[in-house]
């Protein structure tokens, strides 16, 4: 009886010190500042300028028309185009990392992620081209930005849906607003690239991170991590400075309106031109011409470079 005792004592003891293991091993996840209006002047000084992301409140509903920034407007509008899809799992690398798993109509589509949980999402959706009418029914805010108005995008997902942890490769300035249900957004600067184990000639991290669930015994790197948990609701805004790493997971059937800004730094611009043209090219010929022996390649180099990292990091004995 004493030794059962000690025994369930003693697993107790393991149970409780992995569990504190697990808690202390967590990314470092912050609230980002939180508004419901905010003047140019402010934005510019304590946001734009330093970089900063911000979630403001219920945005969108000083709009006029922002009871039609809703799923059963939109397949209204929409139901009879046919639109790329994309799921959760990673690119074929036999394939274009930009290849949609499959097609559906829009109407068949939102009927779907909102009849049952679904990974399929839409990305990069473009109104100008798409749904021109849509353009009267926002406004670009006053915040001293000044946007790329080709390019306002839509972007849909399921309920299961998640987007893989990267940045834009425009490296723009953007404002995240988003519709219908709840969506999860994760934050990082470019300065945890390592801690996330960013794969080399590309703007995502390794494939087989799970971000809801991370396994810090594989990726222990992740446990230096320092950014933003975000969740935001209908008619929400967030603002995404430029090259910062997000990771995107829809909590509810949904969809984002976009707005971005092209870098207007000639550094930032250079590197933009650098990303569009020279790093994302040469990626796509080393993955036509090598398939899967280069994406593999790429994932063992950022895990390896991650793993680097986190020994640098605890020799230093910070957190």
């Amino acid at each position: 009886m004493i030794v059962f005792l000690l025994q369930i004592f003693t697993d107790f003891k393991k149970t409780l010190f992995l569990f504190r293991i697990k808690q202390q091993n967590k990314m470092i996840l912050e609230n980002v500042d939180v508004v419901n209006d905010i003047s140019k002047e402010d934005f510019q000084k304590n946001y734009f300028k330093k970089h900063k992301p911000l979630l403001i409140k219920n945005f969108a509903s000083r709009w006029d028309a922002f009871d039609k920034w809703n799923l059963a407007y939109i397949r209204e509008k929409a139901g009879d185009q046919e639109v790329p899809l994309y799921d959760n799992k990673p690119a074929d690398a036999s394939k274009s990392s930009d290849a949609p798993v499959t097609h559906m109509k829009m109407k068949d589509y939102i009927d779907t992620i909102k009849s049952k949980p679904s990974d399929l999402r839409i990305f990069f959706y473009i109104i100008t081209d798409r749904l021109p009418e849509l353009l009267k029914n926002f406004t670009y805010p006053d915040l001293g930005i000044k946007f790329f108005k080709r390019l306002p995008t839509l972007f849909f997902g399921g309920s299961e849906a998640h987007v893989l942890m990267h940045y834009d490769v425009d490296l723009g300035d953007f404002l995240h607003i988003h519709f219908e249900g709840k969506k999860r957004i994760l934050l990082f600067d470019q300065e945890q690239s390592d801690f996330l184990y960013k794969v080399p000639l590309s703007v995502h991290t390794v494939y087989d991170i799970d971000y809801e669930n991370p396994d810090y015994e594989k990726f222990p790197a992740l446990q230096y991590a320092r950014g933003y948990e975000i969740f935001m609701d209908h008619g929400d805004a967030l603002f995404i400075p430029g090259a910062f790493w997000h990771f995107n997971r829809y909590l509810e059937p949904g969809f984002s309106l976009s707005l971005r800004a092209l870098p207007n730094k000639p550094n930032v611009f250079a590197n933009m031109m650098y990303h569009v043209f020279i790093m994302r090219y040469t990626d796509k010929l080393l993955r036509k011409l090598f398939k899967a022996k280069w994406v593999n390649y790429k994932q063992k180099w950022a895990y390896e470079k991650g793993m680097e990292a986190f020994e640098k990091q605890q020799k230093s004995g910070k957190r």
